[in-house]
């Protein structure tokens, strides 16, 4: 049986095999599919996204699929960036464009509460999909610390640390981040349904 990882991310995919890591089970990605395109990430939520892809691509190729989608979610903020956390700067932006703008709409706001967030999802190659979510809350600092990571990583300080995720051993933060969460929670979900097919 074939489940096909909706990523052209290669450690994303080593993550995704080291979980499903069953001998019945061949794990490919969107690179052993190079006729594929790109799926256009343009619904209004994590879930949305992660379900368009992971539909699309299982509908493609024949096989089930497995996609995610992941963001910044600021509570002073209303949620945002959200879905566009990888643009929230603007199309062309860079990490430290978006880090930029983070600080500037949290300039005088009180909270600072924040969480990443993924959701995982999962569909048969006739489009029924099913999803899992992980999160890791925090709070946003006012200036960037750290140098491992990406993205927000030297703005976020998870709940119970006092490290950004930039400042974190890449082991801690790769236990504790919402994506080891929602890899967890789908194993959990969905090992008996995908070593059986």
């Amino acid at each position: 049986m074939k489940l096909i990882i909706a990523t052209r991310n290669a450690h994303k995919l080593e993550e995704i095999r080291s979980i499903f890591n069953f001998q019945e089970l061949e794990v490919l990605s969107a690179f052993d599919f190079p006729d594929i395109p790109d799926v256009v990430e343009d619904r209004d939520t994590l879930e949305g996204n992660a379900v368009k892809k992971a539909v699309e691509i299982a509908q493609a190729t024949g096989c089930w699929a497995l996609a995610d989608d992941s963001g910044l979610e600021v509570e002073a903020l209303g949620g945002a960036p959200g879905v566009y956390s990888a643009r929230y700067a603007g199309e062309e932006c860079s990490y430290a464009d978006n880090n930029e703008k983070l600080l500037r709409e949290l300039s005088g706001k009180e909270s600072r509460s924040a969480r990443f967030r993924t959701v995982i999802a999962l569909s048969d190659p006739g489009g029924s999909a099913q999803t899992v979510d992980g999160e890791c809350p925090g709070v946003i600092i006012e200036e960037l610390r750290g140098e491992n990571g990406f993205g927000y990583d030297p703005l976020f300080v998870p709940d119970g640390y006092s490290e950004t995720f930039a400042e974190l051993d890449s082991e801690v933060k790769n236990r504790i981040s919402h994506r080891a969460q929602a890899l967890q929670r789908a194993h959990e979900q969905w090992a008996n349904l995908l070593s059986s097919l």
